[in-house]
């Protein structure tokens, strides 16, 4: 696997004062702020669960990363205001599809000049780059400002996967998980502690997806999946299929596992009724809600 490095700054400097970064405490914490497929769902019916699309935020001591940027990412946004700023963060994007990008416009801390963002996805199916994808989604008449509007200091990193991305002493390692939809899983890796991040898990998955998925869930200590629920709008409640993410937990004997990226049709009665279930066939298995935090590390 080819790799780049990226070395984090401990401080930055504005007009005022220099305001370190580093954080004393020495946590992997995950925690999920949006967790829908396809598109957001919000109604009586999602409130316990969340009705936001995909966004988890992973903060390994000092640093801040994020994989996906759907609709739960302006709410993430919204915490992050009331830190001391200058900020850095990763944002690492799984596919270019809208429900992982749509909530990038409206991410209140990058139009934020002092803060520093970098960005990270592969070659979406159309072969266009993250930030072009970025960027047109924020084009009129979809958008009312440009990317350009964005004041805060943006570094795009096209990925190829297989790639493995250094940021200090935080691993992330690539590879392509689906073909189809030019999807990339993530495994982060700090000290002795792994967390997989692989949501596009499908039925249908060829001997060398089967293969990359194993190599990022090898071991985790945390595994994050989907059901292998049909890309599609409309469903039965028998199109959800957790098995797949319980086999893969079992087989790569990840500790602990989290399903997400739930259907916009899955209610929160639904998916009480999934918890049960995966609970009897793996007990370490939650199903993911929008606030759910986890220490890796504990």
């Amino acid at each position: 696997m080819s790799n780049f490095e990226l070395s984090q700054p401990q401080n930055y400097v504005n007009d005022k004062q220099t305001i370190p970064i580093s954080n004393p405490r020495k946590e992997f914490v995950v925690k999920f702020w949006g967790i829908r497929g396809l598109i957001a769902s919000s109604s009586t019916n999602t409130n316990r669960y969340g009705g936001n699309t995909a966004c988890v935020e992973m903060q390994v001591a000092d640093k801040k990363l994020v994989f996906d940027g759907g609709t739960g990412l302006r709410i993430l946004g919204k915490s992050w205001l009331e830190l001391q700023r200058p900020l850095q963060a990763h944002l690492f994007f799984t596919n270019s599809q809208s429900n992982r990008i749509q909530g990038f416009p409206f991410f209140g801390p990058a139009f934020i000049p002092e803060n520093c963002f970098h960005i990270y996805g592969t070659a979406a199916s159309n072969g266009a780059s993250i930030k072009q994808c970025l960027c047109d989604q924020m084009l009129l008449p979809h958008f009312p400002y440009p990317l350009q509007e964005m004041q805060s200091q943006l570094h795009f990193h096209n990925l190829v996967p297989g790639k493995v991305v250094k940021i200090d002493d935080v691993t992330v390692t690539t590879a392509l998980i689906n073909q189809n939809q030019k999807s990339v899983g993530y495994r982060v890796s700090w000290q002795s502690y792994n967390v997989a991040y692989v949501t596009d898990l499908h039925e249908n998955a060829s001997q060398l997806e089967e293969e990359h998925i194993k190599q990022l869930s090898e071991g985790v200590d945390l595994l994050i999946a989907n059901s292998t629920t049909p890309q599609k709008f409309y469903r039965t409640e028998s199109d959800c299929h957790w098995q797949a993410a319980v086999d893969l937990a079992r087989t790569s004997g990840a500790k602990q596992l989290v399903i997400s990226h739930h259907h916009p049709d899955d209610s929160d009665d639904f998916l009480d009724r999934i918890q049960m279930e995966i609970k009897y066939a793996f007990p370490k298995a939650l199903i993911a809600r929008e606030g759910l935090t986890l220490i890796v590390n504990e």
